[in-house]
């Protein structure tokens, strides 16, 4: 017997309308999906690249949670798999982005077997000329120290002599007046010599005409600009236009040049306080005046002090220059 009442009538919340479905498969219904971290580690893909493809490209559009998380559904996940696997066959990601998932397939299976990256030669020893630096610095011989630097400069690649040479001697420098063998004196000769040299080494190239933009400051209250320094350095070496406003620039000032340049980026240095309060509202605001598709790359000694903010914000920490050409890299594409 058929029995009919007030029930026929009811109208379900929405998502409850089948009253057979388990709550199980309900519960999957409510946009489930993989974290940014997950979908990395199935991809290969790093977190940064994994968003920058997202906000540059569009080349996934994952749900956000009420929390403004990032959810990847598995077609996002199968569909960065594909990109991944096309650009590390040489394709970039900007002539491939709006490809259907078909001809992506289409393209990796014609692009098999592919041709082995070209590997560069390794470069010269760090160690020899890092120790003439140290020595130099030591004896409070200004000329010595430029003389060791620019030898380091002959034998060695930029990159390099950046990484190798001129980073540690700043922090062996450092350890040493630490420990009272070297005085204020020396540390300032050093870095005065220092500065010169990576300053040449930022003005020694000649970027083309349509080269993108970097920004490069220290936040405000950061006072330290070597750093800022070694980063437009690397960032020229790259054939990017770098427009360097030097130390202790307040948000709206980065903002506004990053906006007047057109720039793809803006690069921070952080050296000094690692708990400076007001460096994480520095980012929020700078965050928030910048243009949505303008990145934010923040680096440098006490960078990781503010990974919570970075995250927050969605921008990127590089820990060394490696690094740094690596997400400047994705940038430019």
């Amino acid at each position: 017997m058929t029995m009919s009442g007030p029930l026929d009538t009811l109208t379900l919340p929405k998502g409850r309308q089948d009253l057979n479905t388990p709550y199980s498969h309900m519960d999957e219904a409510v946009d489930r999906g993989h974290s940014i971290k997950i979908v990395a580690q199935r991809t290969g893909l790093s977190s940064h690249v994994i968003r920058v493809w997202e906000r540059r490209y569009k080349a996934v559009t994952p749900k956000r949670t009420t929390t403004n998380r990032r959810l990847y559904s598995d077609d996002d996940v199968n569909r960065l798999r594909l990109l991944a696997e096309a650009t590390e066959n040489g394709h970039t990601i900007s002539n491939i982005a709006d490809l259907s998932d078909e001809k992506l397939r289409t393209l990796i299976q014609d692009d098999r077997p592919t041709i082995p990256r070209y590997q560069p030669p390794p470069g010269g020893d760090p160690k020899p000329h890092l120790k003439a630096a140290i020595l130099a610095t030591r004896e409070l011989d200004a000329d010595a120290l430029h003389t060791a630097l620019e030898r380091a400069s002959l034998e060695l690649t930029q990159l390099v002599v950046l990484e190798d040479v001129i980073v540690p001697l700043m922090h062996r420098i450092g350890e040493l007046w630490h420990d009272g063998e070297l005085r204020m004196l020396h540390e300032h000769t050093a870095y005065a010599v220092v500065s010169f040299f990576v300053s040449s080494l930022k003005t020694a190239y000649a970027p083309t005409k349509h080269a993108p933009t970097v920004v490069i400051a220290t936040p405000a209250g950061q006072l330290h600009e070597l750093g800022a320094l070694i980063t437009a350095a690397t960032a020229a070496s790259d054939g990017w236009q770098t427009a360097y406003l030097g130390a202790s620039l307040p948000a709206e000032e980065i903002a506004r040049t990053a906006e007047l340049q057109g720039a793809a980026v803006v690069a921070l240095s952080v050296v000094y306080p690692a708990d400076d309060p007001t460096v994480d509202e520095e980012l929020r605001r700078l965050r928030r005046l910048l243009p949505e598709n303008t990145g934010l790359i923040v680096g440098g000694q006490s960078a990781s002090a503010y990974c919570d903010v970075v995250r927050e914000i969605d921008a990127d920490v590089v820990s060394d220059l490696r690094s740094l050409r690596d997400h400047l890299a994705e940038y430019r594409q």
